[in-house]
């Protein structure tokens, strides 16, 4: 084995351990395969395509940097577990490794400015720490405790609700540009945030993405001149029943903003809040189009009203710029299941067989995902809640009947 093939099976190791910890994967993925590399700031990496299971989607990673004769990384191990495409795979690869590099550039400024406080595991591109969640139990389940949340039927809670993490979507673009300078304004004007970026490295790429830090947070927003890959934003849009025009709106988009938000060292809850105002703020580019995340794609007008809730009172959570709430109808009735939970360590969640106006049904599991969040309450299966004293709404878990995987189903109360 030569030295290059030697490194290369060192890189794919090492993607794979990442991919399998428990917040991550929390398994080795299915089929994981090289896909490329490149050369950034004198270190060399490798691009890996892989699979969650043998039907799935083939996703993007990115482990390196490594020097010339070198078998051990510099600790840019990092997937968004977004579709991989091999038109862009680089250019994406190369926007994963400058927010990771960002990051740690701005924890070095930090650490030379006041001792390193103890605490906290640090693992290749990102740390994760988990907190004690605090949140009172109300109504049914755990506050702050931790189950499985991958979806494979094993394990009775909704996750590990207290990590932090990471948040990524998409922003439509009707041409390949955007105005940074208009974002970062937009970015102070309507919610206080200084978007303050290091000077430029002369090695960086001619169009290299926006990095900046944000408190312990990194946010990012790249220019991808193409649009989502896999024609997934057009799939996402045709389930928005909210926007009828969306798929047509959608089919012409030519280029996308992928915004990433990095957390470290805070609450995931805070982390989200951060994600939505640097979104709404790229929904004032004059080419928006649409907001691709959580499952579907948001008209740029109702993700931006959504998160003015905000603005309400600090502990107001943007729940509908968050989870998508789908409803749709069977022959037993009302269906109703969120998108996105998953991103805060909960399990999804379903109500079926409802007979009421849609309306009240998604007003009802709005008030279950808004306590669950606010409160960080785990339910578990068998468990029963409620919003009064005399009310006990039936949990149970398995399989999912409008999501491919392991949800909570809750009883809908009865007239």
């Amino acid at each position: 084995m030569n030295h290059r093939n030697q490194q290369q099976a060192y890189a794919l190791q090492s993607m794979t351990e990442w991919l399998a910890h428990p917040q991550e994967l929390g398994k080795n993925p299915y089929s994981i395969e090289p896909a490329g590399e490149f050369d950034l700031y004198d270190l060399h990496y490798y691009i890996f395509k892989y699979k969650k299971s043998i039907f799935g989607k083939w996703l993007l990673g990115v482990c390196g940097g490594y020097e010339k004769d070198g078998l051990e990384h510099c600790g840019h191990v990092f997937s968004n577990m977004e579709p991989y495409d091999p038109s862009t795979a680089q250019e994406q690869a190369v926007s994963m490794v400058e927010m990771i590099r960002q990051y740690w550039m701005d924890q070095a400024k930090k650490a030379e400015e006041k001792p390193a406080e103890a605490g906290g595991n640090s693992r290749d591109g990102s740390e994760r720490n988990s907190e004690d969640g605090s949140g009172s139990d109300l109504g049914a389940g755990s506050s702050g405790d931790s189950g499985d949340s991958s979806g494979d039927g094993s394990g009775d809670g909704s996750g590990d609700s207290s990590r932090s993490g990471t948040f990524v979507g998409f922003v439509l673009l009707s041409s390949p540009e955007w105005n940074p300078e208009k974002f970062k304004a937009d970015l102070l004007a309507d919610w206080g945030i200084e978007c303050q970026e290091d000077a430029p490295d002369p090695s960086d790429p001619e169009d290299p993405p926006l990095v900046f830090s944000i408190g312990d947070a990194i946010g990012a927003v790249s220019l991808m001149p193409a649009p989502v890959p896999n024609n997934e934003a057009v799939d996402n849009a045709s389930s928005n029943y909210m926007w009828p025009e969306a798929v047509e709106v959608v089919k012409t988009h030519q280029a996308h903003l992928v915004v990433a938000l990095l957390g470290k060292n805070i609450p995931i809850l805070e982390g989200g809040k951060l994600f939505v105002k640097l979104t709404a703020a790229c929904c004032k580019q004059e080419n928006v189009l649409g907001v691709n995340t959580s499952g579907t794609v948001f008209e740029p007008s109702y993700y931006l009203a959504a998160a003015q809730i905000m603005k309400e009172g600090e502990d107001e959570l943007p729940v509908l710029n968050w989870i998508y709430f789908g409803i749709y109808r069977s022959e037993d009735g009302l269906n109703a299941y969120t998108f996105g939970l998953k991103s805060f360590g909960k399990e999804e969640i379903e109500v079926l067989h409802v007979h009421d106006e849609p309306n009240k049904l998604h007003s009802f599991l709005y008030d279950i995902v808004n306590y669950v969040l606010d409160q960080d309450v785990v339910l578990h299966d068998g468990e029963t809640i409620g919003f009064s004293e005399n009310q006990f709404l039936a949990i149970k878990r398995g399989a999912g009947v409008s999501l491919d995987e392991t949800t909570l189903k809750i009883e809908y109360p009865q007239e």
